[in-house]
């Protein structure tokens, strides 16, 4: 991507971690670097202030949504389901703003991006409900992420999944197949009415949906494509995909901007 070409601001909403009982908003460093090195784009980190912030008027600051993935999960109450220490641990903080700002990201057309809780949160802002620990499940993978110290081993390739024929993914990484570093406890469980599967595990869990009717790009996968994206091909080809239709909606902002200033000038010289 040339350099004087515009970089879009991508909205990363943060995580509520506890150091010492300090609070600290948080995003994992390999997404933010992902962004910026895979998307050509510049990360704007949110922080878990759902209470806080005009949702609307944020989602038009932007020009586009990734949301990550985390050690907590979606909290069971979210899709009418008791909580249970099952499905521990819970960021409640971290729940109240991207669940909500889902909706209003899509009701506006934002690109979104949503890797690992982010399709969690995907399908329950949409409807659907989850598994708490698809381990547990009979018939189901083991989707845990391995106990190694080594990061290249726990991130590593550990299934295949099966794309969807003729689905949006399918077409755009231009495979079937494809392995993933697939690492979680939750999964989806009922798919959300707006929402198409893109990919499945061996074991039937959904590992990759797209938004129906979707104004702009709207896809989450249920596997790590921010890790080492520079040295995946299928991964790099998400995130630039991605980028392309953040820069679009960058590009349209500026456009409707000048336009704006053009008609201000125009009305000032009548």
């Amino acid at each position: 991507m040339p350099e004087t070409a515009l970089k879009p601001l991508i909205g990363v909403p943060a995580c509520v971690k506890r150091i010492e009982n300090v609070p600290f908003h948080s995003v994992g460093d390999k997404y933010l670097r992902a962004v910026v090195e895979a998307t050509h784009a510049i990360p704007m980190v949110i922080p878990a202030f759902g209470e806080v912030f005009d949702l609307p008027d944020l989602v038009e600051r932007l020009d586009g949504l990734m949301l990550t993935g985390s050690p907590s999960n979606v909290h069971p109450t979210h899709y009418d389901t008791e909580a249970s220490p099952e499905a521990e641990p819970h960021d409640t903080e971290r729940d109240a703003i991207t669940l909500p700002l889902i909706r209003h990201a899509l009701e506006a057309g934002l690109p979104l991006f949503a890797i690992c809780r982010g399709i969690q949160e995907l399908n329950v802002a949409l409807g659907g409900t989850l598994h708490a620990r698809v381990h547990e499940l009979p018939d189901r993978m083991d989707h845990r992420r391995p106990r190694h110290p080594d990061l290249d081993v726990q991130y590593g390739p550990n299934h295949e999944i099966a794309l969807t024929p003729g689905g949006t993914l399918a077409r755009l990484l231009d495979t079937e197949t494809l392995m993933v570093n697939s690492l979680h406890n939750q999964a989806l469980d009922r798919l959300a009415g707006d929402l198409v599967v893109e990919a499945v595990a061996p074991d039937g869990i959904v590992e990759a949906v797209r938004v129906a009717g979707a104004r702009n790009f709207a896809l989450g996968v249920q596997w790590h494509p921010e890790y080492k994206v520079l040295e995946n091909p299928a991964s790099l080809r998400l995130f630039e995909a991605f980028g392309a239709a953040c820069r679009a909606r960058a590009q349209a902002r500026a456009e409707g901007r000048a336009e704006g200033r053009a008609e201000g000038h125009r009305g000032t010289a009548a």
